[in-house]
């Protein structure tokens, strides 16, 4: 019984030795299905450029694949924020202003009208003096989203109240910079080969919830010299402001603050010529709305 047990074994090793290289060249029913699956994965992969490169095959992009045939029938389409058009108008400053020997009104309006990426911008600053319109620069802009905080705006300006009155091209950037400063850059051309660039930076502290002190500076400089409307070349005029204000509502806030200006090179010259101060010191007095 020994000797048939050390016979089967012999036999049983014998067999393996044989029948494990026939497996190991994919004979085996298991290592073919194996090595074809791994074919099919290959031609899987090899017709992936050409289906990539080529025509999409039909139905690829079928808009009711995933909705089993249903679609919105009579109901109109859903549309998207950033397919409708919205309008803002936001009067930044609205104020009395009260100078060493003068007191006049002061308007900085800004109203758009369009969408996320491209709209319509209309911007009015000007001063309003005894029942008169002083001095107004009003801009007609197409704005268009470069950037997450950034928009990117071209059109025209148009300065009037003291003659003569005179017409620019405009281009520039508005947004809002890193920690919060809201910046408004514009370069125009004008005629004759005269340039013009108007730089404004707000920021706001919150002092509370509902006041808020925003500080304000506004620089303007000329290409060349324009005497008919008392404007030197170079830094034109500065003028610097803080304001305090109380949100009544998010969208109406009155405010109070002082402010300074003042007029350099060229212009400081044709102020003095015109019996005009080259600095004031300013209080102003106004309401901020926007809907």
């Amino acid at each position: 019984m020994k000797m048939k047990t050390e016979q089967l074994l012999t036999w049983a090793l014998l067999l393996s030795i044989a029948v494990l290289p026939v497996w190991a060249q994919g004979d085996s029913p298991m290592q073919g299905a194996g090595h074809t699956g791994q074919m099919k994965k290959s031609g899987a992969a090899m017709a992936m450029p050409s289906m990539q490169g080529g025509s999409a095959p039909a139905g690829a992009r079928d808009p009711h694949a995933y909705s089993d045939g249903y679609d919105f029938g009579p109901i109109p389409r859903p549309r998207f924020a950033d397919e409708q058009n919205f309008a803002s108008l936001l009067a930044d400053r609205l104020e009395v202003v009260n100078g060493e020997d003068n007191s006049w009104v002061t308007y900085d309006i800004q109203a758009w009208w369009g969408r996320d990426y491209n709209r319509l911008v209309l911007k009015a600053e000007g001063e309003v003096d005894s029942g008169k319109l002083a001095e107004a620069e009003t801009e007609l802009l197409w704005g268009h989203a470069v950037a997450t905080f950034w928009n990117l705006q071209a059109g025209l300006r148009h300065d009037s109240g003291e003659e003569p009155n005179r017409s620019w091209l405009a281009f520039g950037f508005q947004g809002l910079a890193p920690y919060w400063f809201e910046l408004d850059i514009t370069g125009y051309l004008g005629e004759e080969g005269c340039t013009a660039l108007n730089i404004e930076g707000e920021y706001e502290l919150l002092i509370t919830q509902r006041l808020i002190l925003q500080p304000r500076l506004e620089a303007d400089f000329f290409g060349k010299d324009d005497s008919e409307r008392g404007i030197g070349s170079g830094l034109s005029v500065l003028s610097a402001g803080i304001r305090l204000r109380y949100e009544i509502r998010r969208e109406f806030a009155p405010y109070v603050g002082v402010e300074w200006a003042g007029s350099y090179g060229s212009t400081a010259d044709y102020a003095r010529a015109a019996g005009q101060a080259e600095d004031d010191t300013r209080a102003v007095a106004g309401v901020r709305f926007w809907f």
